[in-house]
């Protein structure tokens, strides 16, 4: 079965969502047999807006992601931050 790319992926769902989306940076840290590890770096001003209001937006891709990942056996785990 294809491997989905994970960094594309959680990129193109947060690009939208964002003021300056050519300034994120969505880098795969550490992968496993069942685990993936993945940081989203944001300019200041769009931290904001990719957490939400008490983090539903965050969690929202993070949902995504996981339900994505839990198909192909794996698990996912997204922070993020600024630069």
């Amino acid at each position: 079965m294809n491997e989905l790319n994970y960094e594309k992926f959680i990129a193109d769902l947060a690009a939208p969502l964002i003021r300056y989306p050519q300034e994120m940076i969505v880098k795969k840290f550490a992968e496993d047999d069942n685990k993936i590890v993945i940081h989203v770096m944001v300019n200041p001003e769009d931290i904001g807006r990719i957490i939400g209001k008490q983090g539903r937006i965050i969690n929202s891709i993070r949902t995504i992601a996981q339900a994505c990942a839990a198909k192909n056996g794996k698990r996912i785990e997204i922070s993020v931050d600024s630069f």
